[in-house]
């Protein structure tokens, strides 16, 4: 966290006046490290801004650096090297919530993990100004295909989320119980288009044979997603998707299924007041193989997010649960609960982990043995944020 007052100082960056929203530049680039001694200038005088309009602020504080349309102007014309972003490209601009953006721009860079060349500029103008900027900048952003970074809820354990993503994800499960079988998966997602994203999943795993650990591939899965609808002042995404489950593992000792398969699903995602928040998916599995069955699941998940303090840390507890149908004679569904915390590991919020016990609740495995209780954990990088070693 910065100190309380404006990082200032004096030496060779100046500009004539303010350029309140190089804020918003450090959250999605991380800066050079200023010059000794290197000082940005003082906003304008806020008090003269109290009562103006977004646009009016953002002429008089933001408009030397970043423009009057926010394209930015090049930087032969600015004091300072970096590129200044386009506002108007709604695939830099839509991804991020407005908490995030107002953070670096009220506290300076090194609140999100950024250089301290980037300044706080709380004292100049408010909170309350700086979300009236914010709500005139989001206009310079005209097409509404692009879902706002709000509805980009944190990811569960299991459940798909509803929001197209640009992530890796190293995910890892433990049986508490029985052999111990462990199963891993790295999953690559990225979008593609406004609303869109296509997502590969490899896994890998660790099986008791006997006397002999067995390991190697499972089944490698393909897939899309696609958001049908999304609408911030509702506080809802929706979104359908597809996966090919290949048959890539070794069926003889559990890590793959004889056949490949098939799977459509949707997702929802719903913003509850106090920063809590619902998410669903369900699914259907349809196996290629003569010997498969086919499957139904659901997914609900309840969470909510807090920070340390009014900047720092997120921190959101979830609450999962799952119940899986063979449909196949004789067949009972399947009930489970995922209580699970998903942490913020550093500054900048793109690294994330989580952990939780999912538990089953009654039914056995279809061969009359109890189901285990397993860990489940995650380590995800958002990776159009930055680097995983960024940010710390």
């Amino acid at each position: 966290m910065v100190a309380e007052e404006d990082v200032t100082g004096s030496g060779e960056i100046r500009a004539p006046r303010p350029c309140l929203i190089t804020a918003v530049v450090a959250f999605q680039f991380a800066l050079a490290p200023p010059a000794a001694g290197a000082q940005f200038p003082q906003a304008a005088n806020g008090e003269d801004l109290a009562d103006a309009p977004g646009d009016a602020i953002y002429a008089a504080s933001c408009a030397n650096c970043h423009g009057l349309d926010g394209t930015g102007l090049a930087p032969s014309l600015l004091a300072f090297e970096e590129e200044v972003p386009d506002f108007t490209d709604c695939d830099f601009a839509a991804r991020e919530p407005d908490a995030d953006w107002i953070a670096v721009a009220h506290e300076g860079g090194p609140v999100r993990g950024f250089s301290e060349m980037m300044p706080a500029f709380r004292g100049a103008l408010t909170e309350e100004q700086l979300t009236r900027v914010m709500g005139y900048i989001r206009t310079l952003c005209t097409d509404d295909n692009w879902p706002r970074g709000e509805l980009n809820l944190p990811r569960p354990l299991l459940t798909e989320k509803a929001y197209p993503e640009d992530e890796w994800v190293v995910e890892l499960g433990v049986d508490l119980e029985s052999d111990g079988g462990t199963s891993a998966a790295y999953v690559y997602e990225q979008r593609f288009g406004p609303r869109s994203q296509v997502e590969i999943v490899i896994p890998y795993g660790w099986r008791r044979d006997g006397a002999d650990l067995r390991h190697g591939l499972g089944d490698a899965v393909v897939g899309v997603k696609h958001a049908l609808y999304h609408d911030l002042d509702v506080g809802t995404i929706f979104s359908i998707g597809g996966e090919a489950i290949l048959s890539t593992g070794d069926e003889s000792v559990g890590l793959g299924a004889p056949g490949s398969a098939l799977e459509a699903f949707a997702s929802l995602g719903q913003i509850l007041p106090g920063d809590a928040f619902l998410q669903a998916q369900a699914g259907y599995k349809a196996p290629l193989y003569e010997s498969g069955a086919n499957e139904g699941f659901g997914r609900v998940v309840l969470g909510r997010s807090f920070t340390q303090g009014e900047w720092g840390r997120a921190w959101t507890p979830m609450l999962e649960m799952q119940v899986e149908h063979h449909f196949e004679p004789g067949s009972e569904p399947h009930f489970d609960l995922l209580p699970q915390m998903q942490i913020a590991l550093n500054t900048r919020q793109h690294v994330l982990a989580n952990i939780g016990v999912l538990v089953p609740v009654g039914g056995d495995d279809g061969h009359g043995h109890a189901r285990p209780v397993r860990l489940l954990t995650y380590i995800l990088l958002d990776w159009f944020d930055g680097g995983f070693f960024e940010g710390w």
